[in-house]
């Protein structure tokens, strides 16, 4: 196994790629995946605006055409010279694992290949064959902590000769980390904002930076929870703007409505009130977003809550194997959810 742990990737990148051919870059945070495979793919030295050299699939293309992928690594090109082959799937495609398990086997010697995947376990669809696999380089994005936080705002308000105050520095790393192109974009608005001013502030901080730690996610769970099927829809096309996906949101919907399933198991035992388990079990939330997870403890029973949790977890395992209907399944999911809540 060739594995680049998160720490290491900009060591990594400043290294010749010799003659690793096979990237597989998966996780949550689908803006660092992204971003790091286009970083290995400008290092690659194919010309990536060739059509005939850079050759994009997805999982919909692989399990339309199972041979693909292979014929797309040993074709030669038109004109000659090396190719990319650059997939972005879930990674738990039958089709994908085949045919790059017969790549780590017999790596391409004129091709490169990057795989973007979702958030893949441990042993599970591709990750497992980069895990036994030395042929295959295996770089996992998780979402950024507070060191690469604050490298991200260094690197950016550099670039503009910008410095940043502790306590704007402590509100911008408060609204950054969930999604790595989301935090970047934020930090980039808040350049171009505060450019020629030489010092940034809290205020100004507050005037532009949105929550991209959870890139209006936090607002779209809040619109389920309390059944506002207009306001899920304001969130989502914020969400949608700032280039972030959908999955995402899916994903935070899941982890909640598990806390509430934890919070309303803890009441029903111990018959407690909703203010006694959101003290006690939602000491990290926000204090803002407590009174409205009291509110739907009230509401939510727990075969109901368990139902959702069904619900959701159907709709994330559909959503990655059928990744180009994948807002499609959130959206419907999202608002089935929310009707559910403003019924009760």
């Amino acid at each position: 196994m060739t594995e680049i742990k998160s720490h290491e990737f900009e060591q990594f990148l400043q290294r010749p790629l010799r003659d690793n051919r096979i990237y597989l870059i998966y996780g949550p945070d689908r803006g660092l995946v992204s971003e790091r495979a286009t970083q290995i793919a400008g290092k690659t030295g194919v010309a990536l605006d060739d059509p005939f050299s850079l050759i994009r699939l997805d999982g919909t293309d692989l399990q339309q055409s199972p041979g693909r992928l292979l014929d797309e690594v040993n074709t030669i090109g038109l004109f000659g010279g090396e190719k990319l082959v650059w997939i972005r799937a879930a990674g738990t495609e039958k089709t994908l694992i085949e045919g790059l398990s017969l790549l780590s086997q017999q790596p391409p010697d004129a091709s490169y290949v990057i795989i973007e995947a979702g958030d893949l376990k441990k042993g599970t669809g591709i990750r497992k064959i980069g895990e036994n696999s030395r042929s295959v380089v295996s770089i996992a994005c998780y979402s950024d902590d507070a060191r690469a936080v604050n490298a991200l705002i260094d690197q950016e308000l550099g670039l503009e000769g910008l410095r940043i105050s502790p306590a704007a520095r402590e509100r911008l790393n408060e609204a950054l980390g969930g999604d790595r192109i989301a935090s970047r974009n934020e930090i980039r608005k808040l350049a171009l904002y505060c450019r020629g001013m030489g010092s940034i502030e809290e205020n100004h901080v507050l005037d532009i930076v949105g929550d991209a730690s959870a890139v209006s996610v936090d607002d779209a769970i809040d619109a389920v929870l309390k059944g506002d099927a207009d306001e899920l829809q304001h969130a989502i096309r914020k969400i949608v703007a700032s280039k972030t996906a959908i999955f995402l949101v899916l994903q935070a919907c899941l982890k909640q409505f598990q806390l509430l399933d934890l919070m309303r198991s803890e009441m029903d035992d111990k018959r407690q009130q909703p203010t006694q388990v959101v003290a006690t079990l939602g000491r990290h939330l926000h204090f803002r977003r407590k009174p409205l997870i009291e509110g739907a403890l009230k509401t939510w029973t727990l075969p109901a809550i368990r139902r959702e949790l069904a619900r959701l977890q159907a709709a994330i395992l559909q959503s990655r194997t059928r990744q180009s209907l994948e807002d499609s399944i959130a959206m419907q999911t999202l608002l089935a959810i929310t009707l559910q809540s403003a019924r009760r």
